[in-house]
């Protein structure tokens, strides 16, 4: 296993941990953004590390910023379920059509979740 496998690992665990923390939600949170920004900046296009900064903004409320981790890790032609799923979020939060959620909602379907990732918390009745 590679130094980069063994660090997403660690961040999906952590991220774990910050629903059990409240107390040290942004402290977590922080940590997460450093951590996957270190990746980034050994590996731009890794799409998990993408899709998993993708979801802390969107945990965050950064939607717009979660949308650009997002959509890139999208452009690299990533197949990941999380990704879809996290679009489709994102969007809900962010009010856009119903049809431009539901598209990701169903590409999503067909897909398999990538272990390294995470889905973005979604509470269906904020919506």
């Amino acid at each position: 296993m590679d130094n980069i496998t063994l660090r997403l690992e660690n961040v999906k665990k952590l991220q774990a941990k910050r629903w059990e923390n409240d107390d040290h939600w942004d402290t977590i949170n922080e940590l997460l953004i450093k951590e996957l920004d270190e990746i980034l900046s050994i590996e731009p296009k890794n799409t998990s590390a993408l899709i998993n900064m993708g979801a802390i903004y969107s945990d965050m409320g950064e939607n717009e910023k979660a949308l650009v981790y997002l959509k890139t890790a999208l452009t690299l032609h990533s197949e990941d379920k999380n990704l879809f799923i996290n679009l489709a979020i994102v969007m809900i939060y962010m009010e856009k059509h119903q049809e431009e959620y539901l598209e990701y909602l169903e590409e999503a379907e067909d897909k398999t979740e990538n272990p390294l990732t995470f889905k973005a918390y979604f509470d269906p009745q904020s919506h």
